[in-house]
């Protein structure tokens, strides 16, 4: 006798399962719009102008983009345990300009202690870090507004930047201080190759590593994080920390692309880092984002700034083209998570 049993119906397409499915296939296509983006733009590029596709032209769009990717790369683990640090704009300025004042003689407006370039080099990393620490003591240790304490320090540190350098260009600086920029491998230079291995260990960690889940699980829900067994202060602390050496490390990279260190170095950068961040997919809610959203992000906007060079637009005008992408992305972002911007 044939078997009757009618088949099991499908599973509504309205269920929480399903829902959440359709969520997350949204996210990735979010983050894997950019990449057909970026063609897109490559194949405007060399219409726009026949130097566009060369190999130097290419390679100065990813020296351009390194320092940039650093500050991306500090921004995007913080805001995935959904706090702020717009102070790593000011770090890039400071930190190198420690260093150099410290290993420049006075005749170079130096302090006179005439560093050697390794010491000079490390305290541009402890400074990056102890700024990272005093932010992340405020925040999570004092419970004060990321936001709000971050701005003051970005005031602060931008201050302090020309006070000690009386406002004047440092220049003459050892070697060191330009490697990364100017040292090639592959004809590709040195910040890039750095940029790339930092963004994929920072992938490979947010991905596979017990730490990269607890940031994840910190900006998702900090109490439940914390009732899971995270110590979500210390891990915290920590994000704050090694955000303030990458932001450092991007400043010797901006000094090293630029040959100098001004008293406005890394001014108005943040707002490019945090158009960079939202378009390649990290939530400002925290919890949410990859490393790759945010690498392709800061390639766009390289990409992008590029065209509007060679296409001869003046400057002023790139802000407010970033400022457009900024609440595009914001936008995508509404429709993707479903969830409204707190």
């Amino acid at each position: 006798m044939a078997d009757t049993k009618a088949a099991p119906p499908l599973a509504p397409l309205h269920t929480p399962a399903a829902r959440s499915a359709r969520t997350v296939l949204l996210r990735r296509a979010r983050e894997l719009a950019l990449v057909p983006a970026l063609l897109l733009l490559m194949v405007l590029g060399a219409v726009v102008n026949d130097s566009f596709l060369t190999e130097r032209n290419l390679i100065s769009i990813l020296g351009a983009s390194a320092a940039l990717a650093m500050v991306v790369l500090a921004e995007s683990l913080v805001l995935i345990t959904g706090k702020f640090d717009l102070s790593l704009e000011s770090v890039v300025g400071i930190a190198p300009a420690v260093g150099a004042l410290l290993v420049l003689p006075v005749a170079q407006s130096g302090w006179g202690t005439e560093f050697p370039a390794v010491l000079a080099m490390l305290a541009i990393l402890v400074v990056g870090g102890a700024i990272g620490a005093f932010n992340g003591v405020l925040v999570v240790k004092f419970k004060l507004n990321a936001f709000i304490v971050t701005l003051a320090m970005l005031i602060v540190l931008r201050g302090l930047l020309v006070g000690a350098t009386q406002g004047k260009t440092l220049f003459g600086m050892p070697d060191s201080f330009y490697s990364l920029a100017t040292t090639t491998f592959l004809t590709i230079p040195m910040s890039v190759w750095v940029a790339a291995i930092s963004f994929g260990a920072a992938g490979f960690v947010l991905k596979y590593h017990r730490i990269g889940r607890a940031l994840y699980a910190i900006g998702g829900n900090a109490d439940a994080a914390r009732a899971a067994g995270i110590r979500v202060e210390r891990v915290m602390l920590g994000v704050f920390v090694v955000a303030g050496v990458l932001a450092s490390v991007g400043g010797i990279m901006q000094t090293g692309y630029v040959g100098a260190i001004s008293a406005n170095q890394g001014q108005n950068m943040i707002f490019t880092v945090f158009a960079a961040a939202v378009i390649g997919g990290i939530s400002l809610d925290g919890g949410k984002g990859t490393m790759f959203g945010a690498l392709t992000g800061v390639l766009l906007l390289g990409v992008v700034q590029n065209l509007l060079t060679l296409a001869q637009v003046p400057s002023f005008w790139i802000q407010a083209i970033y400022g457009g992408i900024i609440l595009v992305a914001l936008m995508i972002a509404r429709v993707t998570t479903g969830r409204a911007q707190d």
